[in-house]
């Protein structure tokens, strides 16, 4: 009841998430807190970690769930107007990118679970296709991976000619093909396999080895090299 409600400035200074991160560090707060901070306050009727709590509820306390939404999905809680979605928003963006920055040196990738933890940072929360490109020099390193291609909810359309001719411009000895699906089938498509086929061997006519073709999902990825369609 709102005649119940404790405000957070009446908790000990050490409960308080902005006191608590400075007097523990970071590391000592919840996800629930550090989303309370991002929020900045609540409402006259609820406190901005209880707040904070019924969004995590809405997405099964799961943060990839909660990097999903969007600012229309925000502003349907009570106590977040456009302001605070964005804010929310920010922070979760920031959280992104940094999982994708990768070290100084040059990652080595060789094999499939490699190439899945190098790109899906940059998949993971999108709503439509993409089509990525890993370059890779002779030692497996990666010289650049770049999107090329984006398309809608279901397909994308790809230019073989434009994945080649970025291939010859960085000198790269193999690539690694990498789009994913924003509907959850971690099975290749007919689209998925023809496409295969034509860059394969496009790329034995070029002496550019096409390593692996990943298809990415939420829920995992299906590499064709490790089910030996490569």
């Amino acid at each position: 009841m709102a005649g119940d409600h404790i405000s957070i400035k009446s908790w000990s200074e050490e409960d308080r998430p902005r006191e608590k991160l400075i007097l523990k560090g970071r590391n000592a707060l919840s996800n629930s807190e550090l989303i309370a901070i991002l929020l900045g306050s609540g409402s006259k009727d609820e406190s901005a970690v209880s707040l904070a709590q019924r969004i995590l509820k809405s997405v099964d306390n799961n943060l990839n769930k909660l990097g999903l939404l969007e600012l229309h999905d925000f502003t349907k809680f009570k106590g977040i107007g456009p302001a605070k979605a964005i804010s929310l928003m920010a922070g979760l963006e920031l959280g992104r990118r940094r999982n994708a920055i990768t070290s100084g040196s040059k990652p080595i990738i060789s094999c499939s679970h490699d190439a899945y933890s190098y790109i899906y940072p940059k998949l993971q929360d999108l709503k439509h296709e993409e089509m990525h490109i890993i370059y890779l020099n002779r030692r497996n390193q990666v010289i650049k991976d770049e999107k090329l291609f984006k398309g809608g909810v279901s397909s994308t359309v790809v230019d073989v000619k434009i994945i080649f001719n970025k291939t010859i411009q960085l000198l790269a000895s193999s690539i690694i093909l990498v789009h994913n699906h924003p509907s959850g089938n971690i099975e290749p498509s007919k689209a998925d396999l023809r496409l295969t086929e034509k860059l394969v061997e496009a790329g034995r006519l070029l002496d550019t080895e096409v390593c692996d073709h990943l298809i990415i999902t939420e829920k995992g990825y299906y590499s064709f090299k490790d089910q030996k369609l490569l």
